[in-house]
């Protein structure tokens, strides 16, 4: 009660009731969230019992981490607490995510024993948001599509599907795969190799070849490939002829030869086992069948 002798509370009277501070009483109040009813007569302001009630769902709102602004919205019924609650649990999520990936590569520096220089990289890619990861991934596949309309939509497709985020919770062996994805996909020189088979891919859309051609040539390389190792057929013996022929028919083995070069080297099977490894998929184990198949054509070419 007030020195007026009315049924209205001072800050002091609110700060003793709630247990909350005369200063953070007194900023909500400068805020406009917990405006007086009156003032004294010594300019003092004055609450009545609904500013106790008004104080409290401030004290919770402010509790589950809500801005003043969401708190202004709420108390003004411009937005439930419902809405604003659901708005926050998404944000919170994002949040958490993004923790726990900066944990776990926090804890791969850690593990590894990581010298300056590494470590200087690693505490850069753990302090970014998980936005700013997947902005890597966005400016590169937008840099390996720019201007190319008619590669096929399929491939086209598959490249912007391409995750390269963490998951919630990472494992080591994760977090070390996507720390190298995020540095080759930065790398000028790769970009420039995918560039190139883009390209590639879009030249074949000219031609009118479609993605699940390639598809199934990939699928077939394996079949033969696979079976002409397992049957011990050295690449460059006159035993692999006929493998050749059963793989490009009419193809013009130098064609192939300059398409597989640009599309399936060391490199590009590295990112390929890199993305497995980020999304938790196993990774390709057709490398040896595309090296046999290179060195049998660059034996002939």
């Amino acid at each position: 009660m007030s020195d007026d002798g009315t049924d209205l509370f001072t800050i002091g009277d609110l700060a003793r009731a709630t247990g909350l501070t005369v200063r953070t009483i007194r900023y909500w109040s400068d805020e406009d969230v917990l405006p007086p009813v009156a003032r004294s007569s010594g300019g003092y302001r004055l609450y009545d019992a609904a500013s106790v009630a008004r104080l409290e769902l401030i004290r919770t709102l402010r509790e589950l981490g809500l801005g003043l602004n969401d708190v202004r919205a709420v108390l003004a019924g411009e937005t439930s607490v419902a809405e604003v609650a659901a708005t926050h649990v998404v944000a919170l999520d994002i949040q958490i995510r993004s923790l726990k990936a900066t944990r776990a590569v926090l804890s791969t520096v850690a593990r590894r024993g990581s010298n300056a220089e590494e470590m200087t990289l690693m505490n850069k890619l753990a302090r970014l948001s998980a936005a700013e990861r997947q902005r890597i991934v966005e400016d590169f596949v937008e840099e390996m599509l720019h201007g190319l309309d008619l590669i096929d939509p399929e491939i086209r497709d598959r490249m912007r599907g391409t995750a390269a985020e963490l998951p919630e919770d990472p494992t080591p062996e994760q977090v070390d795969a996507w720390v190298e994805l995020a540095e080759m996909l930065q790398d000028p020189e790769f970009r420039a190799q995918m560039r190139k088979a883009a390209e590639f891919n879009a030249a074949a859309g000219e031609q009118g070849a479609p993605a699940k051609e390639t598809l199934w040539f990939v699928k077939h390389l394996v079949d033969v490939a696979s079976r002409a190792r397992e049957q011990g057929i050295a690449p460059e013996s006159p035993e692999a002829e006929p493998v050749l022929r059963e793989l490009l028919g009419d193809a013009d083995p130098a064609a192939v030869l300059e398409r597989m070069e640009t599309a399936f080297d060391e490199r590009l099977a590295r990112y390929r086992e890199l993305l497995s490894a980020v999304k938790g998929q196993p990774a390709p184990v057709y490398t040896a069948d595309f090296a046999w198949v290179l060195a049998a054509l660059r034996t002939r070419v």
